[in-house]
């Protein structure tokens, strides 16, 4: 299906023309050039995927279950989230970790290049968001997500020390219900989300 809908197409084939590099079994850090491809790829991976299109996802589910729909599914998307956020947490430390350790990488050149990358991936997400919600459906519409797509990416910006880009404000409140966005952390309301440790499952 993603081939047959350009808006999911441009997102997995923005991603994906990233992989040939840290992906490659014969990719090693060491040089300033390798260094900043490792940087950049985090910046794709952590930034703009796990913290900005998991994100948007993740607010469609919730938006449907704060009105009674779908409950089901978005409880068992808070495991999911749960992790995301951990991964989005980890990356964005190991970009600071690299900026602190290694400065020279960390170029006026490199800065604007992640910039430029998170708007990119900005625009893919709102182009998904349109195609998804050309009507509104349940108080969900493509305008809302913009500005929430929008107010996500300069908070992601923000953690990595580089400048917000759009000003938007958080259209979405009740995403801080279901989430604190302010410590990218699930606080959710609903029953504790765990998964069993120290054992095996009992079945």
């Amino acid at each position: 299906m993603y081939r047959e809908v350009d808006a999911i197409y441009n997102k997995a084939s923005f991603i994906l023309s990233f992989n040939e590099g840290i992906f490659n079994p014969e990719f090693k850090t060491g040089t300033l050039e390798s260094d900043q491809k490792f940087l950049e790829n985090m910046v794709i991976f952590s930034v703009i995927m796990e913290g900005i299109f998991f994100y948007s996802a993740f607010a469609v589910m919730f938006g449907f279950q704060r009105l009674g729909k779908m409950s089901g599914s978005a409880e068992q998307i808070q495991y999911i989230m749960r992790d995301e956020s951990q991964h989005l947490n980890f990356g964005i430390e190991l970009i600071n970790t690299i900026k602190a350790e290694q400065p020279e990488v960390w170029t006026p050149e490199f800065q604007q290049r992640a910039i430029d990358l998170v708007r990119e991936g900005v625009d893919l997400e709102i182009k998904f968001a349109t195609t998804v919600f050309p009507k509104g459906i349940f108080g969900l519409n493509a305008e809302g997500f913009q500005d929430y797509i929008q107010h996500i990416a300069d908070r992601r910006l923000q953690r990595i020390g580089l400048p917000v880009q759009y000003g938007s404000t958080n259209p979405f409140p009740w995403m801080s219900e279901a989430v604190d966005l302010n410590k990218e952390k699930n606080f959710f309301e609903t029953r504790v989300i765990e998964y069993q440790t120290g054992g095996t499952l009992e079945w």
